[in-house]
């Protein structure tokens, strides 16, 4: 367990050391003058070459790319985001307050989906090939199929325009939070769900139930010691993915519902050139992925030990 733990932890390092450049580089091969874009946002007023000349000079863009590069990579290994080259305040707290809503907006579309496919799959492997089965299959087809910035849109329309149930627009109140939520849990429970049907009949097909049967095993002993651990792991493996891919479409989401967090933060420093900015949200979200990452692999070995005696 401690190798394969070492083993994912050199992994993630060479993942985050990969990121770290390939991010850094797009931005400063950008097209456009970063160091005009910025001074625009700063200053929001016609501009002179020696202000442009003066911030260029002042966020460093006048350095090498090297240069530039391991000035910045070196804070960053204390998580010290820097300072805003456009308001020139600390990153670190203005990336907090975004994480404060991002973060527990994906964690309750996580939630929804896994409340609408987990009974739903059940339900559907009852009989395999029925009408309840056959539905499930379309819904959660159809589900995967629409776009999320389609279904907030559709969301909106139906319970705030027409409706009027729900807010559609910014997170004064709780009850902003729950079409974003929503729109985000439809599309995890489609995936969800076909995962989760699979991996129930695939377990419930194994050549080894029968003989377990015969010995006079319990359905709810079988289904508890046999078929669930044996159909966790897919769907422990898409969970994961899901909860790391919410921070993507959460970011799309909260543009579409007009939510302060991770999407209006990096828009708005993509915009404006705010390369602190950008890259501290690519470094939060590819430390989250590698996080999930490493969890599920941990979560395998317990679920099942001959995952990590293979490997050892």
């Amino acid at each position: 367990m401690i190798k394969a733990i070492g083993r994912l932890l050199l992994r993630a390092v060479v993942v985050l050391s990969g990121t770290a450049i390939l991010t850094f580089a797009l931005l400063w091969h950008a097209p456009g003058d970063p160091a005009q874009a910025i001074a625009m946002a700063r200053f929001d007023a016609l501009l002179t070459e020696d202000v442009i000349d003066q911030v260029r000079e002042e966020v460093g863009l006048n350095a090498g790319f090297w240069q530039a590069f391991w000035a910045w990579l070196g804070p960053l290994l204390t998580l010290d985001f820097g300072y805003s080259s456009v308001t020139g305040r600390a990153v670190w707290p203005d990336l907090w307050t975004a994480i404060t809503y991002t973060f527990p907006l994906a964690l309750a579309g996580l939630g929804i989906g896994l409340a609408i496919s987990l009974p739903l799959a059940i339900l559907a492997t009852q009989r395999p090939g029925g009408l309840l089965d056959r539905a499930a299959v379309a819904v959660a087809s159809l589900g995967a199929a629409i776009p999320a910035y389609w279904l907030g849109l559709l969301l909106i329309l139906l319970f705030a325009v027409q409706l009027g149930w729900l807010p559609a627009m910014g997170a004064r109140t709780p009850a902003h939070a729950i079409l974003p939520a929503v729109t985000l849990g439809l599309g995890v429970a489609a995936s969800l769900t076909r995962i989760i049907r699979s991996g129930i009949l695939e377990a419930r097909g194994q050549p080894f139930l029968p003989a377990i049967r015969r010995r006079g095993v319990t359905e709810r002993a079988l289904a508890r010691d046999h078929i669930a651990p044996h159909a966790a792991i897919p769907v422990v493996t898409l969970f994961g993915l899901e909860l790391a891919f919410l921070l993507e479409g959460a970011v799309l989401v909260e543009v579409i519902f007009g939510r302060p967090g991770l999407g209006t933060f990096l828009v708005q420093a993509i915009v404006a050139r705010d390369f602190p900015h950008v890259q501290a949200v690519v470094v939060v979200t590819a430390l989250v992925f590698v996080g999930v990452n490493l969890l599920i692999d941990i979560i395998y070995r317990v679920i099942d030990p001959r995952i990590g005696a293979e490997n050892a």
